[in-house]
């Protein structure tokens, strides 16, 4: 793979998980039309999963998800942890949980770019 491809995969990655979160909020869970087809006994098949991902953003799981994420990108310099972390950031940001998600994504974006550019740099050395 070349090395630009193999560069810009996690922020492609960082860009899907945003679209993927935005359109679970925006055609998933916000939409009333959502929220009257789960209620009473006519419930439809998807309004279990459609609970589950409600109650996390209740209970904040979503936001110790990204902060707990942001952490082991901290701890450790992996490419594929600091994806992670902001790809929960902004999974987090979107529904609801602003706070955590915020610092997810902002501690794997910086964590991404320091690895990439410490590759690049000892890439360059090497050449």
């Amino acid at each position: 793979m070349k090395s630009s491809l193999r560069a810009a995969l996690p922020w492609a990655v960082i860009v899907l998980a945003a679209l993927g979160a935005a359109l679970l909020r925006y055609q998933f869970i916000e939409p009333s039309s959502m929220q009257h087809a789960c209620e009473g006994d006519s419930r439809l098949w998807w309004c279990g999963t459609r609970d589950l991902v409600v109650q996390g953003f209740l209970s904040y799981g979503y936001g110790y998800a990204a902060i707990i994420a942001a952490l082991l990108a901290v701890a450790w310099r992996s490419v594929g942890i600091a994806t992670l972390a902001a790809c929960i950031g902004v999974l987090a940001l979107q529904l609801y949980c602003y706070e955590g998600g915020a610092l997810a994504l902002l501690i794997g974006v910086l964590r991404l770019v320091r690895i990439q550019s410490d590759r690049q740099q000892v890439a360059l050395a090497a050449a």
